[in-house]
């Protein structure tokens, strides 16, 4: 039996029945029957050796494929590892940058403790150049071209003047835009001469409540009690709601400063319909270190002006305070005149007493008074008094009075004014000596603007004032 004959039968019936053993046995016996044949033979340890070494293939064609699996297990392994190191690496990179930033110290810590706690957070800015350590002027929530406020400088405030919201108004992490704004205001660098000090407060009415809650801010540029000292001022703001000048309102008492800091809110009851006819008078007074106080200067505001809205806008105004006027003699003369207010019958009566020290010319010095009511300026009523020549004392009297219509809601609108005239008898025209006028805040300042809101505030009561002439 050739090899050829033993390849053909024997190697496919061992891929088919994956019984080698048994069809070796088979062979073997039908080859026993053919010896006789002349194909060469072919021994049992021929074939033998030809099926195990079939087998050492099909098993080393396993191996292999086993090896490939183990080491694209390990390259996926490696390469696992290789993308955890290259995390773990930026990980720590970004901790220890975040170790650079500094520190924002929050006290009391968000668990509730007392410890401080630090909390860090990048923040991307840039520091504008310090320009002043101004406080500046306070914010407005809406800004324009006629805003009465000014920026706030990078600077932080000194401790014993401003009072820190920096918790209660921004989170952490959050710039706040005030601290990078400039101040340089030459307003208040260059304070103009004669300057007494500005005052800043707001105002906002409810009329739900008919409430009206001033806030006093801050005054600066006080002037110093003593020449050539500073902070030589004890100030205070003490709050009248005019016409009536009796009761008022009063702020703390701030200590040896001439920028004071109030942050006080003052609450006045004030019907709507007074809101048209009444005015808000701020006067600001040093104590000083004796019980006489000195009046530095005041502010008026006119609460018809205010916009009262739903009652939740808050206006913000800053004033330059002003002095009281004071009249000085004037060489034109005087008149005394009296005011009585009834508010039953809607009537003023003006009253003409007395005129002295007039500047009369020529020979004879007859005199007399015309009474002029005036609304809007325009001329309503006009009564004048009889000629009355001087006394021995070069004094004139007349002691007469005169009834005037008028409305409590025009008392604001309304003015009287007195002119002294010098009679002249014959065809001459008279001559006008001077005048004096009473009235509301529109037309009349100092004693005259006192007299009339007075008398409008306190009906039944005659008031009598001397007045100067002016021109």
């Amino acid at each position: 039996m050739d090899y050829q004959f033993l390849k053909r039968k024997l190697v496919p019936v061992w891929y088919q029945q994956r019984n080698p053993w048994e069809d070796l046995v088979k062979i073997k016996v039908s080859t026993s029957s053919v010896e006789n044949t002349d194909l060469p033979t072919t021994t049992w340890e021929t074939a033998s050796d030809t099926i195990v070494s079939r087998q050492n293939s099909d098993f080393n064609e396993g191996k292999d494929t086993i090896y490939s699996l183990v080491a694209v297990s390990i390259g996926v392994i490696l390469l696992l590892v290789v993308i955890a190191l290259i995390a773990f690496k930026r990980r720590k990179t970004k901790i220890k940058d975040e170790e650079h930033v500094s520190s924002i110290l929050v006290y009391p810590s968000q668990q509730g403790s007392s410890i401080p706690q630090l909390l860090t957070k990048d923040i991307d800015f840039s520091l504008p150049p310090l320009r002043s350590t101004s406080l500046g002027d306070l914010n407005e929530p809406e800004r324009d071209d006629d805003s009465d406020y000014d920026t706030d400088t990078l600077l932080l405030p000194s401790s014993h003047n401003q009072r820190s919201h920096s918790f209660s108004c921004y989170g952490l992490g959050v710039i706040e835009p005030a601290l990078y704004k400039s101040t340089l205001n030459l307003d208040e660098l260059q304070w103009p001469e004669g300057h007494i000090g500005r005052i800043w407060f707001s105002l906002r009415y409810e009329p739900s409540t008919e409430k009206l809650l001033v806030s006093l801010l801050k005054a600066k540029n006080l002037p110093s009690r003593s020449i050539g000292t500073v902070n030589s001022c004890d100030p205070f703001v003490r709050l009248h709601l005019m016409p009536d000048e009796r009761r008022f309102l009063q702020s703390k008492q701030k200590k040896k400063t001439c920028n004071p800091y109030f942050d006080e809110t003052l609450v006045f009851q004030v019907s709507a319909k007074d809101m048209t006819d009444h005015t808000l008078k701020l006067t600001v007074i040093d104590a000083g270190r004796t019980k006489r106080k000195s009046e530095i200067g005041h502010v008026t505001f006119q609460l018809k002006d205010l916009e009262v809205g739903d009652g939740t806008e808050q206006q913000l105004f800053k004033f330059d305070l002003e002095k009281e006027i004071q009249e000085q003699k004037s060489d034109l003369g005087e008149v005394l005149v009296a005011l009585v207010y009834n508010e039953h019958l809607n009537r003023l009566t003006a009253t003409v007493i007395e005129a002295r020290r007039l500047k009369l010319q020529g020979e004879k010095h007859e005199a007399y008074v015309r009474v002029t009511l005036s609304q809007h300026y325009r001329a309503v009523k006009e009564k004048r008094t009889c000629v009355s020549k001087p006394s021995i004392d070069g004094n004139h009297s007349f002691a007469e009075g005169f009834n005037f219509k008028l409305i409590p809601s025009q008392a604001d609108i309304t003015s009287l004014a007195f002119h002294v005239f010098q009679h002249t008898s014959g065809y001459g025209r008279d001559k006008l000596v001077g005048k004096c006028v009473l009235g509301s805040y529109m037309f009349a300042r100092g004693k005259a603007l006192t007299h009339w809101n007075t008398a409008i505030a306190n009906p039944m009561e005659p008031l009598q004032q001397w007045h100067t002439l002016n021109e």
